[in-house]
């Protein structure tokens, strides 16, 4: 993920969150429409002015965008990441083999522990 798409995608939802147009927060800022249209999907890097225009517009300090992104991005790494696990390293033991019990008691409160061993 690149980090204008993501940046776009925070100004995206910051603007509609705040019930804005893309027409209203263009005027605001003092940039065309289509080209914020394209920093918001992502198209664009826009320059430190840009951002700050945009962010002034949006009510927004800068730090707060960077803090929007930073959360975007680390959330983003950590749904990728891939989770492996290796299903024939794993074992799992009854601590304690018994006899299972029948009758009406059978399934009270008898908590059963396993050990999953690595």
């Amino acid at each position: 993920m690149l980090l204008r798409q993501v940046i776009g995608s925070v100004f995206r939802r910051l603007r509609r969150e705040r019930g804005i147009t893309l027409r209203e927060l263009a005027e605001l800022a003092q940039v065309s429409v289509p080209y914020l249209s394209e920093i918001e999907r992502g198209r664009k890097e826009p320059s430190s002015e840009i951002l700050a225009a945009i962010c002034r517009a949006l009510d927004l300090e800068l730090s707060d965008l960077l803090a929007e992104v930073q959360f975007d991005l680390t959330t983003a790494v950590r749904s990728t990441l891939p989770i492996r696990l290796q299903t024939a390293a794993i074992r799992v033991e009854d601590p304690a083999s018994r006899r299972i019990p029948s009758g009406p008691r059978a399934y009270s409160s008898v908590p059963t522990a396993y050990t999953l061993v690595a």
